[in-house]
């Protein structure tokens, strides 16, 4: 499948999977460094450039004073070229928890939009499942933590992990679901009405996903 990956200007790590021929990539602001260090040329350059300190020649450049971050600029313009699976570098390990906190958000305005992303970092990677499934192969092994984001989610499935759930409900005011652990066997997860924020161990690579439970 195609996918929109997404460069921004923080801490950046490797690629988590090779991009394609048939990727789009985006770099955002200060992300046009990661794509020059890899040697790739970008389908698109955008952003306000506050973060890299200059304007990269063809870049698409918006005003600092703006509603959008960098990131979510990206996203839309992923999104208005039909791509539905995002991949986000270099925004999870910044020294600014609020922009990180803003990505979090940005992977849900993701799943709210019919798509998913996830959030690459050094040790880490996240994504939001909304009204979905998503399974892990044997084999992984570490944490996953589990939060419910927006409404109470309902229906809520934990399988394969140490700490099992069945047609459970999670809500955002207290956090059973942090700090499960990968036993070896197949995982799964599955939300019926709802959505998930997930976080596991970047070694664990991207899970199988279904968008319907």
């Amino acid at each position: 499948m195609k996918r929109c990956v997404i460069f921004c200007a923080v801490g950046f790590d490797s690629l988590i999977d090779p991009i394609g021929e048939e990727d789009y990539v985006i770099a955002a602001d200060g992300g046009f460094q990661h794509t020059e260090k890899l040697g790739i040329t970008p389908d698109a350059i955008l952003g306000d450039f506050d973060s890299l300190g200059y304007t990269p020649a063809g870049a698409n450049v918006f005003p600092v004073e703006k509603d959008d971050t960098d990131a979510m600029l990206a996203v839309r313009h992923g999104l208005a070229r039909g791509f539905r699976e995002f991949l986000i570098y270099g925004g999870l390990d910044g020294p600014r928890l609020d922009h990180t906190f803003a990505n979090v958000q940005t992977l849900h305005f993701l799943a709210e939009h019919g798509a998913w992303g996830y959030l690459v970092g050094k040790d880490y990677i996240l994504t939001v499942v909304k009204n979905g499934r998503i399974r892990f192969p044997a084999g992984a092994t570490g944490t996953i933590s589990v939060f419910c984001v927006g409404p109470d989610a309902q229906g809520v499935t934990e399988r394969g992990l140490y700490y099992p759930l069945e047609n459970a409900a999670l809500t955002s005011g207290f956090p059973l679901g942090a700090s499960n652990h990968f036993t070896g066997a197949e995982a799964e997860i599955s939300v019926e009405k709802g959505s998930l924020l997930l976080i596991w161990d970047r070694e664990n690579g991207l899970p199988e996903r279904n968008t319907r439970p």
